[in-house]
């Protein structure tokens, strides 16, 4: 399995300074990041949050997929959302404090609680989930 990269050009100090992430690996683009935006307004720049909330989400939406799959079961549509939160550590600077799930999931004549079952499964075994383990996780999933 492939392995991939990015890499932060960061100047100035932690409040008055200003970097750009850039996405190697892909060459999808350079994003914008600051403290100030980090901790507030986002004003147009991601955070290592957003970043981790968009891995964690597909990665969740891929796994959700495999495990279903794993049952013969396809999903119409997997919407999946992932909310980082961010606060101060008790033991000092700040801490993910709890990334928290949503699962909207559209597959007709599967039963509700088999789907719970599946979702969990899937939030579990995500890779991304696994990396995590420090961070409360939660898990809304509902079929629609």
């Amino acid at each position: 399995m492939p392995s991939r990269d990015a890499t932060t050009h960061w100047e100035g100090g932690l409040q008055n300074g200003k970097g750009t992430v850039s996405f190697d690996s892909s060459n999808a683009g350079q994003f914008d990041v600051s403290f100030p935006t980090r901790t507030g307004n986002p004003d147009g720049q991601t955070s290592p949050e957003e970043l981790i909330a968009a891995a964690h989400s597909s990665c969740l939406a891929m796994n959700l997929s495999g495990v279903l799959g794993g049952e013969g079961i396809t999903a119409d549509s997997l919407d999946v959302s992932a909310e980082v939160t961010l606060g101060p550590d008790p033991a000092g600077g700040f801490a993910l404090t709890g990334i928290a799930i949503t699962v909207n999931a559209k597959i007709p004549g599967l039963d509700p609680a088999k789907f719970a079952e599946l979702a969990k499964t899937a939030k579990d075994t995500c890779p991304v989930s696994k990396a995590l383990t420090g961070t409360t996780i939660t898990l809304d999933a509902q079929l629609v």
